[in-house]
């Protein structure tokens, strides 16, 4: 159970939702929401500038998104561990991996176990062929970095589940070295050429 009067971090893939939630459940004490697509150093900026204005009572900054930057991150470290005076810190996010231990370290960590829903992709892994994967990525090629990790995710669970593929120890491989290099900022078009690529090979040697 989250404890939202005391702050902390929220893991959930609702984060709108709850964020709401947490708000009402909270009234009528005073919250300010910074809910942001990726939060960035200027957004820790602005949360500090909220934070050290004054208050009688308790208030709380819900701070909500599917991405931290690492600046962001380090310039929160600091009021994180000594907030001003009635201050409660809330930061929600789907991944815990998205937090720097740093930042883990300083909050309590409530994570919910909700069940990853994923969409069909709109290629055949079993049957890939060029034209099918260069159109599947010119089709992704704009996705920013939780969105890039989160198609990973998606066509693991479509290989395993959907297409029930027997997964080679290459294809393991180039999954798990293609959301580490996603995390590394490398350039998604390449990453995914590269996993789909181990899937062609394999359709090829079925052969």
């Amino acid at each position: 159970m989250f404890a939202f009067e005391r702050g902390g971090i929220l893991i959930t893939s609702d984060i709108e939702g709850r964020a709401r939630e947490i708000e009402t459940s909270l009234s009528p004490l005073r919250t300010v929401l910074f809910m942001r697509e990726d939060f960035k150093i200027e957004d820790a900026k602005e949360v500090i500038g909220e934070a050290y204005k004054s208050e009688e009572n308790t208030k709380t900054l819900i701070l909500g998104a599917k991405s931290f930057t690492i600046p962001a991150q380090n310039a929160l470290l600091k009021i994180l561990e000594e907030p001003p005076r009635n201050i409660v810190f809330i930061l929600i996010a789907p991944n815990k991996s998205t937090f720097l231990p740093t930042v883990r370290s300083r909050l309590n960590l409530t994570q919910e176990h909700t069940q990853r829903h994923f969409e069909p992709l709109s290629i055949t892994l079993k049957n890939l062929d060029l034209a099918s994967l260069f159109a599947f990525v010119k089709e992704n090629e704009r996705l920013k970095k939780h969105e890039a990790k989160a198609l990973l995710e998606q066509i693991v669970y479509h290989a395993i589940h959907i297409e029930k593929l027997p997964l080679s120890a290459s294809q393991l491989e180039g999954l798990e070295k293609g959301i580490r290099l996603v995390e590394l900022n490398s350039r998604f078009q390449s990453v995914l050429v590269m996993i789909l690529m181990n899937f062609i090979r394999e359709v090829k040697r079925g052969r």
